[in-house]
Formats: C-alpha cells, sequence, structure tokens
C-alpha cells in the first residue's frame, strides 16, 4: 500500500499517483445544470405563502416550494411529476447565460473527488458514452451506457439573496429532477457482480433519495433495496460500507432504507439538515422536513451522540454492521465521530481535509484564498447542550479539537466558508469523499 498524498494548503498540481487501494462507488448519476434563484425565465414569482410539496406538479408549486427552502437557506431535492414543466425548466436553465454543466449525482461527484486525490475507482452508475470517455483514467465504469444524459437542475443563490419578500440567510440550492432511470437503481447488478473482481477497500452508497415521492409500482421500490441490501450483505467484513444520505421526505422509504443499507454500514455521512431527520426517525418513526440551516456545534454533537448510541445496538448477524463512523459537514464546522475500537484512523487530518476541501469546492479553486473566507465559529464552543458540558477553546496553532469520550473519538473542524460561492451542489459529496481518503 503506497503513502498517502498529504493535505496541502495549496494543490497546484493534483497528485496523479494511482493508490493501490479501490474504492467501490454506488449511487445516481446525472448532468446537473444550474440557475440562480432570481432567474425569471419561467415566469416564477415569489409567492405569497411558502409551501412545502413532496413532489411538484406545476409552476406554482414550484414557487412556493423554492420560497420554502429558499427562506430556510436549506438544500432539497424534489420529483418534478409535471414532464412538460420539467422540460420547460431545462430550457430555462440553458437560456441563461450564468448555467453551467456539471457531472453530477452523489456517487459521480464522489468518484471524481478520489480519482483526483489518486486512488482507484469503480462507478456504478448509467451515464452516456461521451460522459464515460471524459471520465479520468482512475474510474471503471459499471453499468450500461444511456442515449440521452439524464438532467438534474440547480436553482442556486448566494447569502443575503433577495426573492420578493424573501431573503436567503446562507447560499445553498433547491434541486429539481424528472429522473426515471435513477429511482429504479438500475446499474445494481452489474455492481454486484463486478465487485469481487475489483476487490473495494470502501464501498459507498448514495443517490437513494432519487426514490423519494419517485411514483413505483406496489413493491417495485422495495424488491430494488432488497437487491441491494443483499448486495451488501455479501461484502467481507473487511470491506466497509458508507452510506451518503440526502434529503428525504417520504417516512416509510427512510424506513425501508434504515432495514436495507444504514443497518448494513460502518460510516454514515449527512448534512445539517439531514441529521436531525434521521434523529427524527430513529427517535419517533417520523421525518422532519426542515431543520436549522446552522445549528450550534453543541446541539450537533448530541445529536451525533443519539444516533451512534441507536445503531451501535445493531446486532452483528447476516451481515448487519455497528455503526463505526459519523461525519456531519455544517457551513461552520466539520465533525467526525469514530469507535476507537473501529481500524478508522486519522481523525483529526480527516475532519481538516474535509474543512478545506468545502472551501475549495464551494469557491471552485484549488487554492485557498484568505481574502474569500469567513469564520462563522466563535473562539470556543460548548461540547453538549448539557449544562454541565464543557467548553472547549480554538487554539489557533491547532485549530481541529479531537477528544474522547466512552468508545468514540470526536473531531470537529472550523469551516473555512467561501464569500464568493461559485457553486454549492456536489459539495457534501466532495467533503464526505475527501474525509474517507485519509481515513481507511
Amino acid at each position: 500500500m503506497r503513502h498517502r498524498q498529504q493535505e496541502q494548503t495549496t494543490l497546484h498540481h493534483p497528485p496523479r499517483t494511482v493508490n493501490p487501494n479501490k474504492r467501490g462507488v454506488w449511487g445516481g448519476s446525472d448532468v446537473e445544470s444550474q440557475l440562480t434563484a432570481s432567474n425569471t425565465r419561467l415566469n416564477l414569482t415569489p409567492p405569497a405563502s411558502p409551501r412545502h410539496y413532496d413532489s411538484v406538479k406545476n409552476g406554482q408549486e414550484l414557487a412556493e416550494l423554492l420560497a420554502f427552502f429558499f427562506q430556510h437557506g436549506a438544500a432539497a431535492e424534489r420529483y418534478v411529476a409535471n414532464k412538460t414543466l420539467f422540460e420547460e425548466i431545462v430550457k430555462s436553465a440553458e437560456s441563461s447565460p450564468k448555467h453551467r454543466w456539471h457531472l453530477g449525482g452523489n456517487a459521480p461527484a464522489m468518484v471524481l473527488r478520489l480519482a483526483k486525490e489518486g486512488l482507484d475507482v469503480m462507478l456504478s452508475a448509467r451515464l452516456t458514452q461521451d460522459i464515460v470517455d471524459r471520465l479520468p483514467k482512475e474510474v471503471k465504469v459499471v453499468g450500461q451506457t444511456l442515449q440521452k444524459t439524464d438532467i438534474h437542475v440547480l436553482m442556486e443563490y448566494e447569502k443575503d439573496t433577495v426573492w420578493g419578500q424573501y431573503i436567503a440567510p446562507r447560499a445553498n440550492r433547491l434541486i429539481v429532477h424528472s429522473d426515471e432511470v435513477n429511482p429504479y437503481l438500475q446499474s445494481l447488478e452489474e455492481f454486484s457482480e463486478n465487485l469481487n473482481r475489483f476487490k473495494p477497500h470502501l464501498v459507498v452508497v448514495g443517490g437513494l433519495q432519487m426514490m423519494d415521492n419517485f411514483p413505483f409500482k406496489k413493491g417495485e421500490r422495495w424488491a430494488r433495496l432488497q437487491i441491494l441490501q443483499s448486495t451488501l450483505k455479501d461484502l467481507p467484513l473487511s470491506t466497509k460500507v458508507h452510506f451518503e444520505m440526502a434529503s428525504f421526505t417520504d417516512v416509510d422509504l427512510l424506513k425501508e432504507i434504515l432495514e436495507t443499507v444504514i443497518f448494513y454500514s460502518d460510516s454514515l455521512g449527512m448534512n445539517e439538515q439531514e441529521l436531525p431527520n434521521l434523529v427524527s426517525l430513529l427517535e419517533t418513526g417520523n421525518v422532519t422536513v426542515i431543520a436549522d440551516s446552522n445549528p450550534r456545534v453543541a446541539t450537533v454533537l448530541d445529536q451525533m451522540r443519539t444516533v451512534y448510541a441507536y445503531l451501535r445496538q445493531t446486532v452483528e448477524t447476516g451481515g448487519k454492521r455497528k455503526l463505526t463512523r459519523l461525519h456531519i459537514h455544517t457551513l461552520a464546522f466539520q465533525a467526525i465521530l469514530t469507535s476507537k475500537a473501529s481500524s478508522w484512523k486519522n481523525t483529526m487530518s480527516a475532519a481538516a481535509k474535509a474543512a478545506l476541501t468545502a472551501h475549495r469546492h464551494v469557491c471552485g479553486s484549488d487554492y485557498i484564498d484568505l481574502m474569500k473566507t469567513k469564520i462563522l465559529m466563535d473562539e470556543s464552543f460548548s461540547s453538549s447542550r448539557d449544562e454541565k458540558s464543557r467548553r472547549i477553546n480554538f487554539i489557533d496553532e491547532r485549530p481541529v479539537n479531537c477528544w474522547e469520550e466512552d468508545d468514540y473519538i470526536i473531531c470537529v473542524a472550523p469551516g473555512l466558508v467561501c464569500t464568493h460561492v461559485k457553486q454549492t451542489g456536489g459539495g457534501g459529496d466532495n467533503i464526505s469523499a475527501a474525509g474517507l481518503v485519509l481515513q481507511l
């Protein structure tokens, strides 16, 4: 095993050395087009009242849904059931002079990050041949090629963007799609067939939010998830499994994912919106549509402890695994929890790398530009909401704080928040992938 490249403050020449550590990544794929929330080509006027919808049927619902998440600065992704409307959204995005195209989806975004770090990766996704041909040589693609590219549209906005009476408290995006390929996990069989030959050290599962509120026939969704569950069951325990969470509103789907994926995962990655959603599911059997977009460190750490304690009770039979790693990425900080008895290593370095990667991705640069950076965290933070909790101070020379509790280690790294936002979409995927690189 070759020594991994160390994190640098600036990356003038990203390492291209192929590392023998391999990563098998499964998840949805799409090409994402971005447009700003202030774009008026769709004739979306600020609605009188924001409203949440599980899926979008018309322009009024889209406007109300956008306002709902926009006013909270919360990320979300929703299925557009009206095909004609979605075609109009795509045309509007393409007509915007500010639109950009990116290879997106959880798995492709994570794969590109891992390949950039010099790792060999197997990507299970359905892509058009021209996209496959443009991927780095370190990426092996399994899955039949598509004739037409799946498009997802990101409506991105910056902090303090004004839309009618609404003001965005932070930069974020609403993603809409009309994807009919990825909800069925169409490349799953090819992924399963190639795992034994590839022999990955880590399998990453992502993109399951494509199933959320999709109009499946009765039993179709559960059948596909059971095949994924069977694939994870058959993996040797020496192969780590990481599940990258996303925005879910269908409580039945999230319960099915808990049973078929989360109970078979060593590691989970998610943002500040998705963490309380999972906590709510574990504690009450329900989901939360919205949460604080800038939560306190103490709140996040307590929620992490809740998830960890619950999933540590998993009985390791039939391929099930106890959770040993949890990575929460927020705008203001990165927090990683790892079990002391696990083989995860370099937790402090992983938290630091995740924070640096977040800045680079959002700014769209390989450089850390201090003139485009701000720190949202105070000079100290509470380790818990408990009144008896201790207060932890940041040290300038060593800003990542790590400490031990019970059978685990927690590391918190302050975020270098980019003040000149180029993109928020794909941020969590790049951050999670970067954090994983140093921990195997």
